[in-house]
């Protein structure tokens, strides 16, 4: 899309405008029929076309091409030229989208002037709808822990394909900002990123938000598809989609193609589709709640999102980023997090994950008095919320327990956050905690404490059956 297409059935016309132009800097490419103009069209969007009224020995007229180029293609500018100009083929012409219309003999630089203001217009316009469509959202991915390098690595190598991705993960682990990451260091990254969120959007409505809506009132209403065209779609959470639109999105995976709710033309669109879930979509298959079909469309490529207490290294990381953003977005204190308050976020529980982590930091530094280093008694207390099994709160929950299981229960969660603060590496905790290796080896053993590999880390965790009484 970083050219002129002229069509005119007058080879001289062509040949005087192309010249004219390429002389200009601009590149060109000539057609003298509707067939030719449109698989021109098609073959690869023009940046600016430039139209002739009347085309001997064609299917369609200039109106008819304006069109059809206005009702796909609605971004790119048109430029109506004509030896037979009048006022009501003008008006004609301005009503279906034509950015201005020229009679013929035209003035050079009048035809100059025109086609750079409507180039200009047209880029304006671009940049205005990605100014709009744009979100919070970053796509900067933060981290340094072994789980966040093995999901980097693999949201690498998709960045550079039109593989269809699906992220799995909890909510709040940062899918979206996954999604984005691809869609910024691919090369669609300069076209839009459009994100469906399939959990808000009522199912009623759900066809009409996704694929537009024509109507004699209204005219035509794109829809998030037709928005999201040459750039990538996001379904996020695609297990709320309904059924009916499931099927419907499953043949727009295959034809590339729709139609918007009330109209009979074929919309083609090309998107990449990014998609994600933290249900487990194939107990949903079972359930009849899922199509298989569309299941295996999307997940082409399957990528697992860590929790955030999957990547408890990065979690300081993660909480400066967040107070850097506060302070660039909303003026709040750019304050240091001092290490005792570091060490007791990396101690919590995350339910809500990354998500729950930026809040509690935005609440911190909205109450916080001052713009010191922030201190351990600052943070909140452990959100309500049923804990894992296993795990015991340092509370008075340990006052109902006899010493021997008290002290059993404090030690195999102190040294559990322990090590999943420092990814599982036993060397680091056992110089944190002052014990030797080879001590703290025997320590976990008879807590029933093992690590295991999971998301590229190093994670602790209970097993009851290595435990001994």
């Amino acid at each position: 899309m970083s050219d002129i297409l002229i069509v005119d059935d007058e080879k001289d016309i062509r040949e005087l405008i192309a010249d004219i132009l390429e002389d200009e800097g601009f590149s060109t490419r000539k057609a003298g029929n509707s067939d030719d103009a449109m698989n021109e069209i098609n073959s690869d969007l023009p940046a600016l076309l430039i139209l002739d009224i009347w085309l001997k020995d064609s299917n369609m007229d200039g109106i008819d091409i304006l069109s059809a180029v206005k009702r796909d293609n609605p971004d790119v500018p048109v430029v109506i030229i004509s030896g037979h100009g009048n006022i009501e083929i003008a008006v004609a012409a301005i009503k279906q989208g034509a950015y201005d219309f020229i009679e013929k003999p035209f003035n050079i630089e009048q035809l100059l002037v025109v086609i750079r203001r409507a180039m200009e217009t047209s880029r304006l316009r671009r940049e205005n709808q990605n100014l709009r469509r744009k979100e919070v959202t970053s796509s900067e991915m933060i981290g340094s822990s072994a789980a966040f390098r093995a999901l980097v690595g693999q949201l690498d190598k998709v960045t550079k394909s039109n593989g269809r991705v699906m992220l799995s993960g909890p909510a709040g682990s940062g899918k979206e900002v996954a999604a984005r990451y691809i869609h910024a260091n691919s090369n669609r990254a300069s076209a839009p990123f459009v994100t469906v969120n399939c959990a808000s959007i009522e199912p009623e409505r759900m066809e009409e938000v996704l694929f537009g809506k024509q109507s004699p009132e209204r005219g035509l209403e794109p829809g998030l598809l037709e928005q999201a065209h040459s750039g990538v779609i996001y379904f996020d959470e695609v297990s709320d989609m309904p059924l009916g639109t499931q099927s419907k999105i499953l043949r727009i995976l295959v034809d590339q193609q729709f139609q918007r709710v009330g109209g009979a033309d074929n919309v083609r669109v090309d998107v990449r589709v990014i998609s994600s879930s933290n249900r487990n979509l194939l107990e949903l298959i079972d359930a009849g709640e899922f199509r298989q079909e569309l299941y295996h469309r999307l997940n082409v490529v399957p990528i697992d999102v860590p929790s955030l207490e999957e990547r408890r290294e990065d979690i300081p990381e993660l909480a400066a980023h967040f107070i850097e953003g506060f302070h660039d977005t909303q003026g709040l204190p750019q304050r240091e997090l001092s290490e005792d308050a570091s060490a007791l976020l990396q101690t919590m529980i995350w339910q809500g994950n990354v998500r729950q982590l930026k809040n509690l930091v935005e609440r911190v530094l909205i109450l916080g008095d001052g713009t010191g280093p922030i201190e351990a008694k600052e943070l909140p207390g452990e959100e309500p919320g049923e804990k894992e099994e296993g795990r015991v709160v340092l509370s008075g929950a340990l006052a109902t327990l006899p010493l021997r299981e008290a002290r059993e229960a404090f030690e195999r969660e102190y040294l559990l956050t322990q090590i999943n603060r420092f990814g599982g590496n036993i060397s680091r905790t056992a110089s944190f905690v002052g014990m030797e290796r080879s001590a703290l080896h025997r320590k976990l053993k008879s807590l029933g404490v093992v690590t295991s590999s999971k998301s590229g880390a190093r994670v602790a965790h209970v097993d009851e059956e290595t435990a001994v009484e």
